[in-house]
């Protein structure tokens, strides 16, 4: 075993442990560390060659000679060695690791243990340590801290780079005071930030060090005092001195082989032997609905947040609300620990509430901070300021042009947009690169595709120096314009909400675009064209109040000789369905879409008319005009045929066949359904005409299923298709999914399953203010208690559904509602109610075409007549005996075994037991083996007792 140099003498110390070599003996303060035998060789091993990376393999070869081992055994005892040091408690820093190259001892070994009253003056009779203080606590920089503090000892030269106040200085300051017992208390803090002449860079460093600074060329006397010692240097805040510091740097690494370098930078200083740390913003939640307190105080910009506005005075209840509230202004402000701060200690004068509103309205840069910052860090303004004025002239024009970007943007879009006789193209590309090194600009990669954005803050900084460009407005808008007419075709087309991410990037850029567009000073017809383009992308986010919001002030805005174009076509189209799903089916959807549909017919273009009929079916579906919808489906289908395509064709026998289905032709549904759903072109039907078709198709063919005597497969395929509309990040899809996959549960019997996805239904419905939707979630509450037991409330909630639903016009789910409210007056004995109630039922399915629901209907005819004070058996029976014969001609399985019930419950009763049993026992035959549900059960019940 490998012995460190001088062990023969005696006890070896570090930190608070003794080490005896010769007697396999470590103490901690006197007291023996009960340490396993190949620990502590590895011990032995480390220590024998300290600061030196050993690889796991040299490592491996000495604790265990001439042994082949697991590299599992290396890392178990390793850890075991760590936990009995306390490595990593406290500041505490015995052994780091290095990913991929091995293990280093980096703690100063001494011959014998030293009281820590007696520690040694430091190295050379320099002055005494002087480090600013550490913060009390610091949030969220553990991670940081630690992977810096490895680099730094293993690579002695590392630059923590990044913006303006994301807490460079802070994260220096913590790894210093970590790392003093490591250097012997040999740390030394040079704050560069007030230094005018580069220099004087050389000077501070001297009178930091406690030497003179008289020679006229004071470089030789540093490196010579520098040569032998161990220490650790911070150069603060370099960026504004780099062509000073940088060589200066790369000189003391060569020239001094102990003296470990940590500078903070806005860039890197680029010489050898540097390693760059990029310090990331604090992590803030994603944009999105459903933060808890729980997640909320897992991120670290939030526990800043919160901390310095508690310390500022400010009292916050922290609930859900509030969690989303600071979470909006932590990503406001992109997680910048320096103006989180700055905004916290706004709380205690105005609220969260209006705090965040400021915000929003407009980043306030010249909020102060605390006293005792400095100069350039009192403000967003100041600390700003600094950053701006270390630029070229060329980099600031750039810098400012950039800042018409809101959000991520490409090289190709700043080609396009910032260029013009002041800069071109060569020199866009050279600042460009330079705002990136100097951290005004954050590179991200998205996709196979490098995306860069300007902070928040440091937009709105540009934006005061230069509040209006036009003509650079213009490129920009029109850039997006084109962008979005070249590449929105293909975004619905992806699947995955991930996929679509790389995509919807662009999102912030064109929002901007159309507010300036529709401006004071804006390019009107510029907007219009930007928001026919835009309309796809809205329509595939289920945006629905964006996308009616823009296409309305469009519309407005079309010149009368403009009526009739492309673009007033796509916009009209988008308004339509936008409406549809927000506000029912008004007068105004009915009539964006037709003027939609009569400008496609007029311009002769087939396939939007396609998309237009497509619109046009659903909306009359959704009116409960279903004939209507039928026909227009019929339309689709010749218009998809005569295109040719095969997506033209699938999405025509999705319409088809979900029209098929409501009106009960079964047979044919199937076939349409299963060619939507698996045929070929359904991997192109998408969310470009409002929501996925193919999915819509899916989700009818499993009711099909179902009510085809095939439950088992009819609940994969629901369970299936609300999966994949769940993974499109699409809500309109999603709802469409739910409700029908609603309907199967409730057919099943599964009323738990129901409610959980009526509640996931509802929850999303609230997310894109889809109105009739929400009232659909709470008819279906209705409809379960009344299953439930609680007949009255279900009744009542489900007329107030029905009051709402019918002023909307969404009369979609009409039917099934009302045989719902005839099943709970049953249950209530309001019989005369539910006998005008199944009445006016009947005759609106033979006005309205959603035959679907007939057998249904005729079955609880017979169950109210039955119900009658004096029950009227006989005509009971010949509704029963339509429901089943209705059912078996439609090819409705499920429906025939419900009247088949019901009219054996009747036989039974007058005592023809033998025809009931032979009608339960000819109906269960035609269901798949396996099949269970409610009323399966109950027909199996019911034929025990015969």
């Amino acid at each position: 075993m490998t012995e460190p140099a001088g062990s023969a003498v005696g006890a070896l110390s570090f930190g608070p442990f003794s080490v005896t070599p010769h007697e396999r003996l470590v103490t901690r303060d006197g007291v023996a560390l009960p340490l396993g035998a190949k620990a502590f060789d590895m011990l032995i091993a480390l220590m024998s060659r300290p600061n030196e990376v050993v690889s796991k393999w040299d490592l491996m070869a000495l604790v265990w000679p001439g042994l082949t081992v697991e590299e599992a055994s290396l890392r178990f005892h390793i850890a075991a060695l760590r936990k009995a040091l306390g490595d990593g408690k406290d500041g505490a820093r015995y052994i780091t690791t290095l990913s991929g190259r091995g293990y280093c001892f980096v703690a100063p070994i001494s011959q014998a243990a030293i009281p820590a009253e007696r520690r040694p003056a430091p190295q050379g009779g320099l002055s005494p340590v002087k480090l600013p203080n550490r913060l009390q606590r610091m949030v969220g920089r553990d991670d940081a801290i630690a992977a810096v503090s490895d680099k730094l000892i293993a690579s002695r030269f590392v630059t923590i780079a990044g913006p303006g106040g994301v807490g460079k200085t802070a994260v220096a300051i913590a790894i210093a005071h970590d790392l003093l017992e490591t250097f012997a208390d040999a740390a030394h803090f040079v704050d560069l930030a007030a230094l005018s002449d580069p220099d004087l860079v050389i000077t501070s460093i001297l009178l930091m060090l406690g030497l003179p600074a008289q020679t006229d060329d004071p470089l030789p006397a540093l490196l010579a005092h520098l040569h032998d010692k161990r220490m650790l240097l911070i150069l603060d805040n370099c960026e504004h001195v780099i062509a000073a510091v940088a060589p200066l740097a790369a000189e003391i690494f060569h020239a001094a082989p102990h003296v470990h370098i940590l500078a903070t930078s806005r860039e890197a200083l680029r010489v050898e032997g540097e390693q760059v740390y990029r310090l990331a913003p604090l992590a803030v939640p994603p944009d999105g609905s459903g933060l808890t307190v729980a997640a909320a105080r897992t991120y670290s910009a939030l526990q800043l947040f919160l901390e310095r506005a508690t310390a500022s005075g400010a009292q916050i209840a922290l609930d859900d609300a509030n969690a989303a509230i600071i979470a909006r202004i932590c990503r406001k402000l992109d997680g910048m620990a320096l103006a989180i701060e700055l905004a916290a200690g706004r709380v205690e004068a105005y609220g969260l509430e209006q705090t965040a509103t400021l915000l929003d309205e407009r980043l306030n840069l010249l909020w102060q901070g605390q006293r005792t910052a400095p100069p350039r860090q009192k403000t967003l303004r100041a600390t700003l300021d600094w950053s701006y004025g270390l630029l070229s002239d060329t980099e600031r024009l750039v810098l400012r042009r950039l800042a018409v970007f809101a959000g991520h943007f490409t090289i190709d879009a700043a080609l396009e947009v910032v260029p013009d006789e002041r800069v071109d193209r060569s020199h866009l590309f050279d600042a460009i690169d330079s705002l990136v090194a100097k951290s005004m600009v954050a590179p991200r990669p998205i996709g196979a595709m490098m995306r860069y954005r300007l902070l928040d803050t440091t937009r709105a900084y540009l934006l005061e120096i230069e509040p209006n460009n036009a003509e650079l407005a213009a490129r920009h808008a029109t850039y997006y314009r084109q962008w979005l007419e070249q590449a929105g075709s293909t975004w619905a087309m992806v699947p995955s909400a991930d996929e679509r991410a790389i995509h919807f990037s662009a999102l912030h850029n064109v929002r901007a675009a159309l507010d300036w567009c529709f401006g004071t000073d804006g390019n009107a017809s510029i907007g219009i064209a930007l928001v026919a383009a835009a309309a796809p992308i809205f329509l595939a986010m289920s945006l629905l109040i964006e996308c009616r919001r823009w296409s309305e002030r469009a519309l407005l805005a079309i010149d009368p000789s403009s009526r009739g174009s492309t673009e007033e076509m796509h916009i009209q189209a988008a308004l339509g369905l936008t409406l549809m799903f927000t506000r029912g089916g008004s007068e105004a959807a009915r009539a964006a879409l037709s003027r939609g549909l009569a400008i496609a017919e007029a311009r002769g273009d087939e396939i939007n008319r396609l998309q237009l009929l497509g619109r046009m079916h659903i909306f009359h579906e959704r009116m409960g005009e279903f004939d209507a919808a039928l026909g227009y489906a019929r339309q689709s289908l010749a218009v998809a045929e005569a295109l040719g395509d095969a997506a033209s064709i699938a999405l025509a026998h999705s319409l088809l066949g979900v029209s098929l289905h409501l009106a009960g032709e079964h047979r044919d549904a199937l076939t349409m359904l299963e060619a939507a759903w698996q045929g070929p072109g359904t991997e192109r039907i998408s969310t470009v005409y409002g929501f996925d078709h193919r999915n819509r198709a899916g989700i009818s063919l499993a009711r099909e299923l179902w009510l085809q005597g095939r439950p088992a497969q009819a609940q994969r395929l629901a369970r299936q298709t609300v999966t994949e509309a769940a993974q499109m990040d699409h809500p309109i899809t999603l709802c469409i999914a739910l409700i029908w996959a609603v309907s199967i549960d409730l057919w099943n019997g599964d009323l738990d399953g129901a409610e959980a996805n009526i509640d996931r239904f509802i929850a999303h419905a609230e997310s894109r203010s889809m109105g009739p939707y929400l009232a659909v979630g709470r008819g279906i509450k209705g409809e379960l208690a009344i299953r439930r037991g609680n007949a009255a409330a279900g009744v009542e909630t489900i007329r107030a559904c029905l009051r709402e639903l019918h002023d909307a016009g969404y009369e979609l789910l009409t039917t099934t509602f009302n045989i719902a409210m005839v099943q709970g007056l049953l249950a209530l004995g309001q019989i005369e109610q539910s006998a005008r109630l199944v009445d006016d039922a009947i005759r609106l399915v033979e006005q309205s075409g959603d035959h679907l629901y007939m057998p249904e209907l005729l079955r609880m005819k017979g169950s109210v007549l039955l119900s009658l004070p004096q029950p009227r058996a006989e005509q009971a029976e010949a509704h029963f005996v339509q429901s089943l014969e209705l059912s078996r001609r439609q090819g409705g399985k499920a429906w025939e075994l419900r009247g088949a019930i019901d009219l054996a419950g009747l036989f039974a009763e007058r005592g023809q037991r033998e025809e009931a049993k032979r009608l339960l026992q000819s109906t269960l035959e035609g269901f798949a083996e396996g099949s269970e549900t409610a009323d399966i059960s109950a027909a199996s019940a019911l034929l025990t007792t015969l």
